[in-house]
Order: C-alpha cells, then structure tokens, then sequence
C-alpha cells in the first residue's frame, strides 16, 4: 500500500517590486526597444529608439529621486529572497548611473559629429563603398546600440545592488556582453574597433572565468552565495581559510578586471581606443561607476572581518594600478589611450577609498565615482569633435594649436583635464581629498603618500596636452574642429557643469552618499 506524505509548501520568494523598479523600467524599455528594431521601418528606427531610450531612463530617474526621498527605509530592504539590496549605496549608484547613462546615450545618439551615425550598419562593410555611403544618405544610422546600451545599464544597476554572487555573475554577463558588441560597432578604423571587441571579449571571458570559480570556492566555504552568510562564515573560526581566500583572490580578480585595475588592465588601452567614442565614453563612466560599486559591495560587506588578512594586497594592487596608469600614461600619443592609461591611475585613487572599511571610505569613494564619470564624460564628447578625413583625429599631435583654431573647446578639454588631475575649484580635487583623508582616519599614511606622487606624475601628461594647446603652432593640414549637435553640446555641457558644481559646492553629493551603509552589513 502506498502512503503518501504531505509535501512541504512551497516558499515563495518575497519580491519587492517597488524597491526594484528603477531596473525594471530600464529592462522593460530594453525588451521594448528589441521589439522596435524587429517591427518598425528602418525610417521610424531612431526617433523612436531615441525616444523611447531618454524617456526610459528619465522615468527610471524620476522614480528613483522619488523613493529615495519617500519611501526607501533607511536601513534599506532586500528583495527576490535577499538577491538585491537597495539600500543608500545602491540608491547612489542607480542615480550617478542613470545619470551619466543619459549623457552617453546622448553622445550615442548624435547624427551631427558623424553623418549617418558613429556605428556602422554591417560588420562587413567597407568605408567609402556604397553601402557605407548609403547610412549616410538613405538608410540612416544603425539603432541596434540602443537596446545594447539598456541592457548594459540595467545590468549595472542590478550588479550594484546584487547581494548574492550569483545574481552578482549573472548581472556581470548582462552588462558585459552588450559592451563587447558595441566596441566593434565604429564606423570608421572598423578593424581597431573589432580588434578591441575581440580583445575585449577574449579577456572578459577569461575574467568571467575567474569570477565563476572563486563563486564557486566561496560557496563551498559558506554554503552558500549569499553576502551576509559569507561574512558569518569568515568571522566563525572552526573553519579552514583556504578555499575562503583562494575563492576572495579568483573573484578579486574579475572584479578588478572590470574596474581596469592594474596589473588587470590590459584591455583598457586597446578598447578605449578602438572602440566609438561614445561607447568608450559609456564605458568610461559607466563600467568604472558598476565596477567599483561591486568591489565596495563584496569587500565591505562579505569580507570586513577578514580585513587585515587582504588589505596588505589591495594596498599592491592599488600601487601598481596608480603607478601603471601614470607612468605609461607619460608616453603615449593617442589621446583616447592617454585617457584609458589616466582610467588606470584613477581605478588605483578609487581603491585607496574602497580600502579604508569606514562610512567615510565608503562615501568618498561613492562622491569620487560620480565625480570622475561626469568628467571623463565630458572628456569623450569633446575628443569626438576634433576630426580629419578619416575621422576622430586622436594623435597627439593634431591637437597641436587647437585652441588657436577653436579656443572655447581648447578651454573646455583644459578644464577637464585640470579636474582629472585633480586642481582645486574642480570635482577631482574634492574626490581625490575626501578619498585620500577617509584613508588617513584609517591609517594609510604611507599608501597615502604614494597616491600623492603618482597623482602628481600623473598631472604632467594632463598638462602636456594643454601646452600643446596653447603654446604649439597649428599645422597647416590640421584636423578641424566639427560644431557639435544639440546632443553632443548638451551631453558636454552637463559633464562641465556637473564637473564645476561639485569641485565648488560637493556638500550636497557628500551629504547624499554618506547617508547610509550597505543592507545587512
């Protein structure tokens, strides 16, 4: 006779769609955008995507600023059984991500600098055939990055706020794969673009790679993904510490990959100046802003008690990462690879913060993200617009005068690079001193110092391109400099303003991001 027991019930995951609804503004938007490009016309392609793009991320803005000012707890609150916490980190990071993304998408947009559109409607095409010549005129500019630009996004915002490695994982391959298509997208150097995409794709793999065996060490260790059952894990003492630090080294190091953190940089050059300009302005900002929001996330909450133990590494890390990204950086000649090498040395400032397991580490680093995306933001617009025949003219030496050929541009490009450098009366300024005294309240004088020197060497080759600028003799086949569209001009603009706000009046930002710690700290 059988005798059937009674099955247990089954536990529904208790999910807060309103804490969450930030992401899935931008999901939603995505899927619809897919839907766009599979049944409109190719006519009605980009205004629709256009729209469709700024109003998703407007909304999800809005929504934002309002549950932060209403409704989020302030101990924050956990959703999808505990997977995502949208607490004030996350918060922060959704809005400086959301932010920064308008103004990429804006640079993505633009018809203006390029005609036809910076990306390229084949990968087979060929500059100056007839194809490539009809996105110019009749076809119009290729919209597939629209879609590729909201998934990546709203894969950084859930890598952000995940709580556990595996939606952590999962949201890495979200933002991660959209990235590798579109760095092959230019229209123009179309074999450096899909040079850096393959680059880009081979080594991201290899760090996915890492990551998923170091998930799988921890897990083995804790039993489980989660970040707070991690944390319980490593603080008890009837367990051995191997697989806890083999599985902290092999995740470190797809974090830092993704951070362009040296001595796991050497994507960096290659793909920044390989890909579009305004995709490596989105990556620029963007993957830095989600990448550190991760390192704080995992470091801070599922490995504090085990500090001491990995901090001696992080403060190497940090120096070879400060010390790559300045003295390479002195010897290079293409503009978007200087900023790629200044990405480096500016991933090692971030780290010092990330390291200093205080409230005021936390938020200085949170203010020195916002602070360096809007920047280098701003920077990449404007390296759009110096052009010649074949397009971006990014060498050193074509900028060669250019303040004499267009001197408010001259003088916006000086302005950015003086805030990278980090000169008083600009947001890198402000960043780089609440990060570097957050480090000295936690005893990292020495590392504080050595951050010092390097940014100082560092401040050379920004300078240099500003000599450049002023006090060198235009050549007579010179690039020109291209009057940028209403996109273009505004996503710039709000780099700069952003920019001068901060350096002058930061309270607002510090008060913002020191407003709370991580959910179930």
């Amino acid at each position: 006779m059988l005798f059937l027991t009674q099955a247990p019930p089954v536990q529904v995951p208790s999910i807060d769609y309103f804490a969450v609804t930030p992401i899935l503004i931008i999901l939603g938007a995505a899927c619809v955008s897919v839907l766009l490009e599979a049944f409109l016309p190719k006519h009605m392609r980009w205004p629709s995507q256009v729209f469709l793009s700024l109003v998703g991320i407007g909304a999800a803005g809005v929504f934002l600023a309002w549950y932060a000012s209403t409704s989020a707890p302030k101990g924050g609150v956990t959703t999808f059984s505990g997977a995502i916490a949208v607490d004030r980190p996350s918060l922060f990071l959704w809005g400086t991500l959301l932010a920064l993304a308008l103004g990429a998408l804006l640079l993505i947009a633009d018809r203006s600098v390029e005609p036809g559109g910076a990306f390229v409607a084949q990968a087979g095409i060929r500059p100056g055939t007839v194809q490539d010549r009809a996105q110019v005129g009749t076809t119009g500019m290729q919209t597939e990055v629209f879609p590729l630009t909201l998934f990546a996004l709203g894969g950084m915002m859930a890598f952000v706020a995940a709580n556990d490695l595996l939606t952590m994982f999962i949201a890495l391959e979200v933002l991660s794969l959209p990235l590798y298509l579109m760095c092959g997208l230019a229209r123009r150097r179309r074999l450096l673009s899909q040079e850096s995409a393959v680059k880009y794709f081979l080594l991201g793999a290899f760090s996915s790679a890492f990551f998923l065996y170091g998930l799988a060490l921890l897990y083995g260790y804790a039993n489980s993904v989660k970040l707070s059952d991690i944390a319980n894990a490593a603080a008890g003492s009837d367990r051995s510490d191997t697989l806890l630090f083999a599985g902290l080294g092999l995740l470190a190091v797809g974090l830092l990959f993704k951070g362009s953190v040296g001595p796991f940089h050497t994507w960096t050059p290659d793909v920044y100046q390989g890909a579009p300009t305004p995709v490596t302005a989105f990556m620029g900002a963007c993957t830095k802003v989600a990448a550190f929001g991760g390192i704080l996330r995992v470091f801070q909450v599922a490995f504090e008690s085990t500090s001491w133990e990995w901090r001696g590494v992080l403060w190497a890390v940090a120096i070879i990462s400060m010390l790559i990204g300045a003295v390479l950086g002195l010897t290079q000649t293409d503009v978007k690879r200087m900023i790629a090498y200044s990405s480096i040395a500016h991933a090692g400032f971030l780290l010092v913060g990330a390291i200093a397991m205080t409230e005021e580490g936390l938020s200085s680093t949170l203010f020195y993200l916002l602070a360096y995306g809007f920047t280098t933001l701003a920077a990449f617009g404007v390296v759009s617009l110096v052009r010649d025949a074949n397009g971006e003219a990014t060498h050193l030496s074509a900028w060669a005068g250019l303040a004499k050929r267009s001197p408010v541009l001259a003088g916006v490009f000086t302005f950015l690079l003086l805030a990278l450098a980090g000169i008083p009366l600009t947001s890198g300024f402000v960043g780089k001193f609440v990060v570097f005294s957050a480090a000295l309240s936690d005893g990292m004088a020495p590392l504080v110092v050595v951050a010092l020197i390097f940014s100082a060497v560092a401040a050379f080759f920004y300078l240099r391109v500003i000599v450049l600028m002023y006090f060198s003799e235009p050549a007579p086949d010179g690039p020109t400099v291209t009057v940028p569209g209403a996109f273009t001009t505004t996503a710039i603009t709000l780099g700069v303003i952003v920019t001068l706000v901060l350096g002058l009046l930061p309270a607002f930002a510090l008060d913002w991001a020191g407003s709370g710690g991580f959910a179930l700290k």
